[in-house]
């Protein structure tokens, strides 16, 4: 196994076993070695986080390990994300996001977000716990292209389909991205969302496909 290869291997279990100072020592050697910081996320905290959701599911883990795992990656994130080289996208443009209300579950939101930060989206984040009118109340102030939409539990993914209709019914043309533990493609088709991603660079992917749809709607 590579050294590269072994750190986010280190990082991963860290994360599963919230061993916080695993993650902290691998996440330095990432950064003393030189090896991507990016890649260090997304191939070793991220799949870690992803393993403990299906230990939630599985109702191996419940909250309280939950939350020593979010702080454990979160630990790692702290020193990852200032070594973080800013990546060129092959479009940019304004992305809102926020976690549904009723919901406060905002891990995945939160990596997200910094996956975005560094293609160089421009980012409005309304944390967790949005309402309907806080969606519509940011879109009419910044006339964004892309809304995502994050939702840890079934019981506030739902709350989704209403969230969409009406913020297609104010700017029909805005990209609507949604996400999270319970949501399916299915789920996003049936909610008229655009587009769906279960992990940050599925994404990150999308959202450029999405915006590149939009500018050559705006173009035409």
């Amino acid at each position: 196994m590579s050294r590269e290869r072994e750190l986010f291997q280190q990082l991963k279990q860290g994360v599963i076993s919230f061993e916080e100072e695993i993650v902290v020592s691998a996440a330095q050697d990432v950064v003393d070695e030189g090896i991507d910081a990016f890649k260090a996320i997304i191939d070793g905290l991220v799949p870690g986080m992803e393993e403990v959701g299906d230990l939630y599911e599985r109702q191996e883990y419940f909250i309280s390990e939950l939350l020593m795992c979010a702080e454990a990656l979160y630990a790692g994130l702290n020193i990852l994300h200032a070594h973080m080289k800013k990546r060129r996208a092959k479009a940019s443009g304004v992305l809102i996001i926020g976690v549904v209300q009723g919901d406060v579950h905002d891990i995945g939101k939160n990596i997200i977000k910094m996956v975005f930060e560094v293609t160089g989206f421009e980012i409005h984040d309304l944390g967790r716990d949005v309402s309907v009118e806080q969606f519509l109340e940011e879109l009419l102030k910044t006339d964004a292209d892309i809304v995502c939409l994050s939702a840890m539990m079934t019981t506030t993914m739902v709350c989704m389909k209403e969230v969409i209709i009406r913020i297609k019914e104010k700017n029909p043309n805005v990209k609507i991205l949604i996400g999270g533990a319970p949501v399916t493609e299915e789920i996003a088709k049936r909610y008229g969302a655009d587009g769906y991603a279960e992990e940050p660079k599925n994404a990150i992917q999308l959202a450029i496909q999405l915006l590149s749809t939009l500018k050559e709607i705006e173009d035409y």
